[in-house]
């Protein structure tokens, strides 16, 4: 006859089997840790940047004060500050944020001078200043030859990073348009980046998908052969856009921009909206 299992027993072995659910369930086959401080992924793409008039001003604030940036990018990477310097020689509501423009030292980007370099730049200057919250690299045009374990490594350094590193957040990021459309190895490369981060909840600013819709976001161009100066099978996006919408605010925005290094000075401006709704998601605000 079987004896009466104490109480105080079953609580324990339902406390155990609880935890053990969990660990099964958030990412304990060692593909990658969730980002512990959001609950889903943040995807920065076409659709933030279209959605950059919903940020309310207490957001745009909130960024400014509670955000320390660190960005390391090279010419590719810059078409963001171009970008977000448009928008601050327009509005003053767009000064003041502390964003460390390539501040780091061993690395340029995540492919310069080799693929790893940039996580032991990012670890020294992290240790020596501790009060920044946000590491965002970008790459160059290293992705359309990356191979699988080249974006695997990129990967997992940023997921070791955000485990030594907990108090911050760490930006993932896409590659550019390089013409090689879908079935490229660039696509590909790229997919292989969001499906990771959408699996494992992270934030991906997603340049290439940024770079492959107009404003009106009808056409994937990408899917149209796009390269990284908005050109594609029929033309240029961008050129093509700004001269149907000569009234718009965007296209006088453009206009006003300093040249967009390797590109279009409206995929620059639109990069630059992208990036403001990515500060305000990070500084707390959920559209």
């Amino acid at each position: 006859m079987i004896s009466k299992i104490p109480r105080k027993f079953i609580y324990v072995f339902c406390v155990f089997i609880s935890l053990l659910f969990i660990n099964c369930s958030s990412g304990g086959d060692g593909s990658g840790t969730s980002n512990p401080s959001d609950a889903e992924a943040i995807v920065v793409d076409h659709l933030a940047a279209a959605d950059f008039g919903s940020i309310p001003q207490s957001a745009i604030e909130q960024a400014k004060s509670d955000l320390h940036i660190a960005y390391g990018h090279t010419s590719h990477g810059s078409q963001i500050i171009t970008g977000m310097d448009a928008l601050a020689a327009a509005d003053s509501l767009y000064n003041g944020l502390d964003l460390r423009d390539s501040p780091f030292s061993g690395a340029s980007d995540l492919g310069n001078p080799d693929l790893t370099s940039w996580a032991t730049a990012t670890r020294n200057y992290l240790d020596a200043n501790p009060d920044v919250n946000v590491v965002i690299w970008s790459w160059c045009g290293q992705v359309s030859s990356a191979s699988e374990d080249n974006i695997n490594t990129y990967l997992s350094l940023m997921n070791q990073l955000e485990q030594d590193y907990p108090n911050v957040k760490f930006v993932y990021m896409t590659g550019h348009l390089d013409g090689g459309g879908e079935s490229g190895n660039l696509n590909v490369r790229n997919q292989q980046i969001r499906d990771y981060c959408t699996a494992n909840n992270k934030i991906l600013f997603d340049f290439a998908d940024i770079e492959s819709y107009d404003p009106d976001g009808a056409t994937n161009y990408m899917a149209l052969n796009a390269n990284d100066n908005c050109d594609y099978d029929n033309g240029n996006w961008a050129t093509s856009w700004i001269n149907a919408n000569p009234g718009h605010p965007l296209t006088a925005l453009a206009t006003s921009c300093d040249s967009c290094a390797h590109s279009q000075k409206l995929n620059c401006v639109l990069k630059g909206r992208a990036a403001w709704w990515l500060w305000a998601r990070l500084a707390g605000w959920n559209p």
